[in-house]
């Protein structure tokens, strides 16, 4: 039986020329980047080139992009580099729904004496632009709220956000894990200051991610250690797999507008067929602004895990939450 596969919020597969790309840096091309000979000096131009292909999916300077290990790594990278620029400011703002990278890193800083606000979400799982603006005090030092959710799809007012944080000189943060690839981003367009991403979710594989970090924001790198990403983050980097986020960036950002056409267009006739043959079906979120690959559905009078089990005797693969939620 061949699987269906619905579960890409999760993890992607990697796509055959990302894999095609990183093979020969996992094989015959082995150096250290940091390294004075001719292995370590193609190195480093190829991780140079990579960081520019990453730059150009969210129209940013290649110098503002540092890799790191994964999403969680970036987030918290983020908010911590905020918390220690501004040491005198306790306030954080975020919301509910963020993922638990942000919202247990959240919770592990008002351990340690910091006041978090967190905003609820309405029954179409948006925010409240009027409560997050009452938030906002004279203490807060920055906000970190995601650029889409990866339950719901539901895509949140992060322009409007950065532009009202922006005026008041506070720093904001978006986990645009699950946005980027899917929708257009422009960091030229949208003043934010820190945006993560990670390679898992776009077709590379895991272990790689990235944080975009505005020039002139203020930074303190969250990995001590050598002097590699200019600094900002220690340890000898993972050639292969940000050969792998370059090459998987490059592909997002030429076949985007065609998917997300292709992807609205599934997605609708997945919840229409599902509307017409199962009445009780309702489907969450913001039927507007949501990415085009997502659908959040409920079954009236049914569990949600009793159906996750069904689908997987039929090789369908879903899921009722996020994974990191999970086990």
């Amino acid at each position: 039986m061949k699987a269906v596969y619905l579960d890409n919020n999760a993890t992607t597969r990697i796509a055959p020329e990302v894999f095609e790309a990183m093979t020969p840096y996992l094989t015959e091309l082995y150096g250290n980047p940091s390294s004075m000979h001719t292995f370590g000096g193609h190195l480093h131009r190829k991780i140079e080139d990579a960081r520019g292909k990453v730059a150009s999916l969210i129209n940013a300077d290649p110098s503002e992009m540092i890799f790191t290990s994964c999403g969680t790594e970036s987030d918290n990278t983020a908010i911590m580099s905020a918390v220690e620029s501004l040491p005198r400011k306790k306030h954080i703002i975020t919301t509910k729904v963020e993922h638990p990278a942000v919202l247990n890193f959240c919770r592990y800083l008002a351990r340690k004496g910091y006041r978090i606000t967190y905003l609820p979400v309405d029954h179409e799982g948006k925010i409240n632009l009027d409560e997050f603006s009452k938030a906002v005090d004279d203490d807060t030092a920055v906000v970190s709220i995601m650029h889409a959710n990866n339950e719901t799809g539901v895509i949140f007012p992060i322009q409007e956000i950065a532009n009202f944080l922006k005026e008041r000189k506070i720093l904001f943060h978006t986990d645009a894990v699950q946005a980027v690839g899917k929708i257009p981003i422009d960091v030229n367009k949208i003043p934010l200051d820190m945006l993560t991403l990670s390679g898992h979710k776009l077709h590379a594989p895991k272990g790689i991610g990235a944080l975009y970090v505005r020039k002139g924001t203020r930074f303190h790198p969250y990995i001590i250690g050598g002097h590699q990403e200019k600094g900002r983050r220690g340890g000898t980097e993972n050639v292969a797999s940000i050969i792998a986020l370059g090459k998987a960036a490059e592909l997002a950002l030429k076949g985007q507008e065609n998917e997300i056409k292709k992807l609205t267009r599934l997605r609708n006739k997945l919840e229409s067929s599902l509307s017409k043959c199962c009445p009780d079906v309702r489907v969450n979120g913001d039927r507007i602004n949501r990415l085009p690959n997502t659908t959040n559905i409920s079954f009236e009078y049914v569990e949600g895990e009793a159906i996750l089990l069904r689908l997987n005797e039929f090789g369908i693969c879903a899921s009722s939450g996020s994974a990191c939620s999970s086990g």
